[in-house]
C-alpha cells in the first residue's frame, strides 16, 4: 500500500488517462485558487520526481554492494558439500534438509547462515558440530532450511530494495526489518519439531560464539544483515524474544516502526499527493496582455501565492479568465 501510494501520483498522470479532462475547468475549490495551487506546488512535484530516481539508484546501489560482499566472502574461502556419513550429513538427514543444499566453509565469519537469491544454500562453518550437540546442530540445518523453502534472502533482499528505492518514506524501511525479524521467528517455528529447548540452546551458543571469537578463523569478518543473508543468531532484541518465545513465555511483539517514522510517512504522502493532483490540473491555454494560462494568477507577472484565495465571484465558463484577475485589471 505504501509502494502505490508513493509512487501512483508520481506517475499517474504521465500516463494517458480522462483525469485531466475531468479537472479541465475545474480552476476553483470553495475560494483557492487550483491554477495557483499548481504553480505553487509544480517545483514540489519536480523534486519528488528527482527523490524516485536518486532513491532507485541508491537500491541499485546498496543491493548491488551487498552481492558483491557475499561474493567476495564465499569466493575467498573454501565450500564443499557435507561428506556422507559425517556430522553435518548425519544432522541434515535428521533435519529433512538435502544435504546437497549445504556447503560446509572454513573460516566462515558467521557460524550459519542462508544466502542465495535464485538458488539460496546453507553455509555453516566447519567447526560448528565442536560447539553444538548432535540435535542442536540438527535444529539449526532445519531453522536454515526453512529459510531456503521460503526463498527468504530474495524476499527480504526485494523489501530492501523497495525500502531504499523510496528512502523518504523511513517507516518502509523499518516494515522491511519487522519483516525479517517475522522471518526469523518462522523459521524458529518451523524448527522446533516438538524440542524449542534444543533449539533455543542452540541460539545461545551461536551468539556467544561470535561474541566471544571461539572460532579462531573468523578474522573479525562478521556479515550483517544487510548483507543479503539470512543471519538470525546475532544478539540483539530478537535474540531475548526467540529464546523467550522458545522457552514457553509471552513476549509482546516489538516493532522497528516509530511515531516519528509514521508522522514523517503521513506528511511525505500528503505532500506527494497533493503535489501530484495538483499538476494533474491541466492549465488553460491563451490568455491577454501576453499573460500565460489565460491571465488566470499570473497577470502582470504576479506570485502565484497572491492569487491563492479568490475572494471575487466564480461563476463563469470553462477556460475563461479567472474573475479576481478582471478585478486586479479594473483596480489598476
Amino acid at each position: 500500500m505504501l509502494i502505490l501510494l508513493a509512487t501512483s501520483p508520481v506517475l499517474a498522470h504521465h500516463v494517458g488517462s480522462r483525469l485531466d479532462q475531468l479537472l479541465a475547468g475545474r480552476d476553483h475549490v470553495l475560494m483557492i485558487c487550483v491554477i495557483a495551487v499548481h504553480q505553487m506546488l509544480a517545483p514540489v512535484h519536480a523534486i519528488f520526481h528527482w527523490l524516485l530516481v536518486a532513491g532507485l539508484a541508491f537500491a541499485i546501489w546498496d543491493r548491488s554492494r551487498a552481492w558483491l560482499v557475499v561474493r567476495r566472502l564465499l569466493g575467498s574461502v573454501e565450500a564443499r558439500k557435507p561428506r556422507a556419513g559425517d556430522a553435518f550429513w548425519v544432522a541434515a538427514v535428521a533435519a529433512d534438509v538435502r544435504p546437497t543444499l549445504m556447503r560446509v566453509v572454513d573460516g566462515l565469519p558467521n557460524p550459519a547462515f542462508t544466502a542465495g537469491w535464485l538458488r539460496p544454500h546453507i553455509y555453516v562453518a566447519a567447526r560448528l558440530p565442536d560447539a553444538l550437540t548432535a540435535e542442536e546442530l540438527s535444529a539449526v540445518l532445519a531453522h536454515e532450511h526453512a529459510h531456503v523453502r521460503r526463498r527468504d534472502p530474495a524476499r527480504l533482499s526485494i523489501l530492501r530494495f523497495v525500502g531504499c528505492a523510496l528512502f523518504w518514506l523511513p517507516a518502509l524501511r523499518r516494515l522491511a526489518a519487522d519483516a525479517a525479524d517475522d522471518a526469523e521467528i518462522a523459521a524458529d517455528d518451523t524448527a522446533v519439531r516438538g524440542q524449542p529447548l534444543v533449539l533455543a540452546s542452540a541460539i545461545l551458543k551461536l551468539a556467544g560464539w561470535r561474541v566471544s571469537g571461539q572460532d579462531p578463523d573468523l578474522g573479525g569478518r562478521v556479515l550483517s544483515r544487510g548483507s543479503g543473508v539470512m543471519i538470525g543468531f546475532q544478539r540483539d532484541a530478537l535474540l531475548d524474544r526467540r529464546i523467550h518465545r522458545l522457552v514457553g513465555d509471552e513476549v509482546p511483539v516489538v516493532t522497528h516502526v516509530t511515531r516519528r517514522s509514521i508522522a514523517t510517512a503521513f506528511a511525505g504522502l500528503a505532500l506527494v499527493w497533493s503535489s501530484g493532483l495538483a499538476v494533474a490540473h491541466p492549465l488553460p491555454e491563451g490568455g491577454e496582455h501576453g499573460a500565460p494560462h489565460g491571465g488566470h494568477c499570473t497577470q502582470h507577472n504576479a506570485w502565484a501565492v497572491e492569487h491563492l484565495f479568490c475572494l471575487a465571484g466564480h461563476a463563469r465558463t470553462p477556460g475563461a479568465l479567472c474573475p479576481h484577475a478582471t478585478v486586479r485589471s479594473a483596480t489598476r
